[in-house]
Formats: C-alpha cells, structure tokens, sequence
C-alpha cells in the first residue's frame, strides 16, 4: 500500500528504508516466508527488496527536523556526509549506512558498541552537537518499541515514533503516528492493534536484539 501511494502520489510522501528493508531481515522476520506463501515464487520477493536497495536512508523537514530509521552516525557530522553514503546495495554489516539504519540513543555520553551487533548507541551530547551542527530541532526515529506508541529523549531533542502496535502480537504496546502542523508543533495519534479474531503468532521465537 505503500508503494501505491508513493507512485499515486509521488511528490507528497518519502518512504525512510529501515533495517527491516533487507534481505536478510525479511528472511529471518517472515517476508520472504509470505512471498512464498502468497505468491508461489521469489520473484514478488526479489521485486520488493531490489526498490528497497533505492529507498531514501534520511529525510529533512523545514529545516528543523532530522528523520531517520535508527539514530545517528560518528561518520556523519554535517548534513553534506550524508552524500558521501553509496546507498544503492544491500544494507551493509558496517559503515555510516548501517549506523543510521540501527543505531539507538541511549543515556551515555559520545558513542558506545550496541548489543545489536551493527550500529552505535549515542548520548545526549552527539544529538545536541548534530543538531547545533545543522541547525535542527529534532531527530525523530523509530527502530525501537516504545510501550506508549513514542518516547521522548535528551530534552525532548529525539523522539522515537513507534508504529507496530503489539508487536510480534506478544508486547502489548500501543503504537503512534506523529503529526506536523505548519507551525511544527508535534502532535500524536495513539493506536492500539487491530482485533485478531483468533490469529496468532506461528510460534516462531523472535531475537530480544530486534525488540
């Protein structure tokens, strides 16, 4: 669906590629599995991850608000290294693409090794010096469940936008939408899963790290 409302409408939505949008994720969290199932042949799954490889990694919006899947990246200090990034591929192991697909904020100080094994965890002080670099207010993200459908970080610098409510159908977290008026004042809209009516998980265990 989203794809459709990109092509209907091309100048008013950008779709961020997120960690998930890999091959090896779909493998391992059940898309390339519903491909198969759905359609019979890897063709619709090797179709969806060839647009993932040109999908967008960052967005700004009126100059104030940085966006992005996971965090930010000791690689990039000014908007213009965003541009030294060959985005085009696979998402790397490693690297500035990878930071900003997977990295985390955290209540440190600079950069620390995430538990994730790819990306960074990053302190106020990162997010305060990336903002001041480049004139934002914000970096709003997502890649993290946030129980309450989003959480607000480092004085309100970092925002995570959760949008999967009850995810893996076992956290019972509620999920958001943010919303921008012109003036940027943030709103949220807070949603909760839709009923299963007896649909389940299918048992497969899911890595804490992805959580």
């Amino acid at each position: 669906m989203l794809l459709a409302l990109k092509v209907r409408y091309k100048n008013r939505i950008t779709l961020l590629r997120g960690n998930h949008e890999s091959r090896l994720i779909t493998q391992v969290y059940g898309f390339y599995d519903e491909c198969i199932r759905k359609y019979g042949s890897l063709n619709v799954w090797r179709s969806f991850t060839e647009v993932f490889d040109y999908l967008t990694i960052t967005a700004v919006v009126d100059d104030k608000i940085f966006c992005v899947h996971g965090g930010l990246s000791p690689n990039v200090k000014e908007i213009n290294d965003l541009e030294k990034i060959d985005r085009f591929r696979e998402v790397p192991q490693e690297g500035t693409m990878c930071d900003l697909l997977w990295s985390d904020p955290e209540m440190i100080e600079g950069w620390s090794v995430s538990a994730r094994g790819a990306g960074y965890l990053f302190g106020r002080d990162t997010v305060e010096q990336f903002c001041h670099n480049n004139g934002f207010n914000l970096v709003a993200r997502a890649h993290q469940l946030a129980m309450e459908g989003y959480k607000y970080m480092f004085n309100e610098k970092l925002v995570t936008v959760w949008s999967a409510p009850n995810y893996t159908y076992r956290c019972g977290n509620l999920a958001s939408i943010m919303e921008l008026d012109e003036n940027l004042q943030k709103y949220f809209k807070i949603f909760e899963a839709a009923p299963t009516e007896g649909k389940a998980s299918d048992g497969k265990s899911v890595p804490l790290y992805f959580l």
